[in-house]
């Protein structure tokens, strides 16, 4: 068969691998089923192939061997519709040829590509049956499966179960805890990985950072810079990508920039666009839009992200002539727009109080605005106290089916804030009925190298009387400074007391008390909070950073706001 493999790697395009096809029929060596399973795997997967021909010639073979089922299946799991690797995977097991370990690693990937969580508990079983459990490489397979379809208790228990492990198994999990929102036991696979002597690479390293990035943990990121450094991992250019992507998202975008110009390989186009977007998101507008115009003049011809990236810019920044001259620019420069590059104009008019100008962007767009887009509306009609337009972007919203707690709540907080109390519970009373949940707050905070969550009137930290009792003390001395609760920010009809209440134990308020009593005084505190701050807290921690003399980083859910001696990096305008 070493023939077949030498003409096999010689054809470039379908027509020479059809002509190839057409010689070894009349020579007979194609009724060989090893010389067939090598060129329908050819066929179905390398570049010169053709998969729907592949499937063709499969269909006309009486009695296809495992390689030849295999071929197929392999083929199927790379094309656009993985799943139907899975329907041929079923079709095999139910003859007298069943799968091999080859044929369930080739479906397992299928089912990680099609997100196919309930067939892949199943291929589990297979593995099991068939004998295959004590493969280290189809056991990674499955973990791995399990990890990018979301079940991740069944993927730490095949981990657990393994006996030898990996890089790839170590790889496979802690990607998978990273992106599917359990950061925190992702970084503790990490750690138990190191303490094991098994060496991180550069997949692990993305998969760490990732999760860095999500808690905003500086310090253990800054850990995990340190040995990238020393491995020589940043000479890949997707490695260093993602630390400065974790610094800025950590809040430490001038060590970003550092990275940034210090990298030992040539910046991409994604190189330059994170440096931006880090830049927006920390309210630095005008340096972003300076490196905008610097990326142009290296070489680097910015793309649409680049324009999202700068149109961002300019909306946590309060410019709003700039950015309308770079959405403008955009058709001169022959860039496609997109629905986001349309979001970010709504958002950057609406924020500041252009909503009649906001409002004729939707209404000029060539496609259909999503939900994002009218949540964006409502939220500026609510900022400006409009309840006109506000109404009429909840309309849209439920036209649009929309379900999303933060609609109703917006709404609801807007008709609170003028004292329609009626409308309020109207709107709550909507809520109840379609089983509407609001999304509860919470921050994270890192002190000595561990991550803390605090949900809002959290009592279950070991310190909580130590914290509320710190509240307590920052309470009387922002008093001293004129404080007085924006209870306006309380929703309900309740009395102004309890209104002060409810707001004093919002969950970024217990992580900054936690981390003044944890942390040395004169250290910079920062928060990682999954909502928008409220306007109580923003107030209360400027008055923090300046009775406290310390520097304090949130970063919410839209930007990042640093406080100091009293005063924000945002301006007041977030």
């Amino acid at each position: 068969m070493a023939y077949v493999d030498s003409l096999l790697s010689k054809c470039t395009s379908f027509s020479q691998l059809k002509q190839l096809q057409a010689h070894l029929v009349t020579t007979g060596i194609f009724q060989f089923y090893t010389c067939r399973a090598k060129f329908l795997d050819f066929c179905a997967v390398s570049s010169a192939g053709n998969l729907p021909y592949a499937a063709h010639i499969f269909r006309h073979i009486t009695f296809p061997y495992k390689n030849e089922w295999n071929a197929i299946i392999r083929g199927l799991a790379q094309s656009p519709k993985p799943i139907d690797a899975v329907i041929f995977y079923v079709s095999m097991s139910r003859l007298p040829c069943k799968p091999d370990a080859l044929a369930c690693s080739f479906t397992l990937k299928a089912c990680a590509r099609a997100l196919a969580r309930s067939e892949t508990p199943q291929l589990h079983t297979h593995v099991i049956r068939f004998g295959f459990a004590s493969d280290v490489l189809l056991r990674t397979t499955l973990l791995d499966a399990y990890s990018k379809c979301g079940d991740l208790d069944y993927a730490c228990q095949v981990f657990d179960e393994m006996v030898v492990r990996d890089i790839a198994s170590w790889n496979a999990l802690i990607a998978g805890l990273a992106q599917g929102n359990r950061p925190t036991e992702a970084l503790q696979i990490f750690k138990k990985m190191r303490e094991e002597n098994m060496e991180p690479n550069e997949v692990t390293v993305l998969g760490a950072l990732s999760a860095c990035s999500q808690l905003g943990a500086n310090k253990e990121g800054e850990r995990v810079h340190e040995y990238i450094k020393i491995k020589n991992l940043d000479c890949n250019v997707i490695v260093c990508n993602a630390v400065i992507d974790m610094y800025a998202k950590c809040g430490l975008v001038r060590r970003a920039y550092e990275v940034f110009n210090e990298m030992k390989c040539s910046s991409t186009r994604v190189t330059w666009n994170t440096m931006i977007m880090a830049l927006a998101m920390y309210g630095d507008g005008e340096q972003a839009l300076e490196l905008f115009k610097k990326m142009g003049q290296t070489g680097i011809e910015p793309d649409s992200v680049s324009y999202l990236a700068a149109i961002c810019a300019c909306n946590h920044a309060g410019m709003v002539d700039e950015g309308i001259k770079l959405f403008d620019a955009m058709d001169r420069c022959g860039v496609s727009k997109n629905i986001k590059h349309y979001g970010s104009m709504v958002d950057l008019l609406g924020r500041s109080g252009r909503l009649d100008e906001a409002y004729k962007i939707v209404e000029s767009m060539p496609t259909v605005p999503d939900v994002v887009l009218w949540q964006t509306l409502l939220g500026a009609s609510k900022t400006y106290g409009n309840v006109e337009m506000a109404e009429r972007a909840s309309k849209k919203l439920v036209e649009m089916g929309s379900n999303h707690c933060g609609d109703f709540v917006l709404l609801s907080n807007l008709y609170a804030a003028q004292g329609r109390w009626h409308d309020v519970r109207r709107v709550r009373e909507a809520m109840k009925g379609q089983d509407v949940k609001k999304v509860p707050g919470f921050s994270y905070i890192e002190v000595g190298g561990t991550i803390y969550k605090f949900m809002n009137g959290d009592m279950n930290h070991p310190k909580w009387k130590e914290i509320y009792w710190k509240l307590d003390e920052i309470l009387l001395r922002i008093r001293e400074y004129g404080y007085v609760a924006e209870t306006n920010y309380v929703f309900h009809d309740i009395g102004p007391e309890e209104k002060e209440n409810a707001l004093c134990y919002h969950s970024e308020k217990l992580a900054v008390a936690f981390g003044l009593i944890s942390t040395q005084d004169g250290t910079c505190i920062s928060v990682n909070k999954n909502l928008r701050i409220c306007g109580d807290c923003h107030v209360v921690i400027k008055l923090i950073s300046k009775i406290y003399e310390r520097e304090i980083i949130v970063r919410d859910r839209t930007r990042f706001h640093r406080f100091k001696d009293g005063a924000c990096s945002c301006k007041e305008y977030w």
